[in-house]
């Protein structure tokens, strides 16, 4: 494969030498595919960080909660949706929007349906 190919690719170290590591490539293969990459084309990965900080978070959280004799929720729950409200106009009066629609057209005549579709669009 041509070096461009393992572009933005993660992976796990599995040798360290004088100036390069060698990496091998997380993708679904029954051989694992090693390579050796220059130091300077290697950087950290930062996927792990948000899921460092909340376990420090949580292990905070179970710490006060223990000595205060509570437990505590450590699962993440999704956004809920917003609360309904108002919208206000400032006056004006909704628009109602509706598709156009649609007509059968001969085959040969297509293409003069599409171009005035795009007048009637811009």
């Amino acid at each position: 494969m041509p070096h461009k190919f393992y572009h933005g690719k993660t992976g796990r170290v599995f040798n360290v030498t004088k100036r390069a590591v060698g990496v091998i490539v997380v993708r679904n293969r029954t051989i694992q595919k090693r390579i050796n990459v220059r130091i300077e084309h290697v950087k950290h990965s930062r996927c792990r960080e948000d899921f460092l900080k909340r376990v420090k978070a949580n292990e905070l959280k179970r710490k006060q909660a223990k000595e205060r004799g509570e437990k505590v929720v450590c699962k993440r729950l999704p956004e809920e949706p917003r609360l309904g409200h108002f919208v206000r106009t400032g006056g004006k009066e909704p628009e109602l929007v509706e598709p156009i629609p649609y007509e059968l057209c001969d085959m040969n005549l297509r293409h003069l349906l599409v171009s005035v579709c795009e007048v009637v669009l811009s």
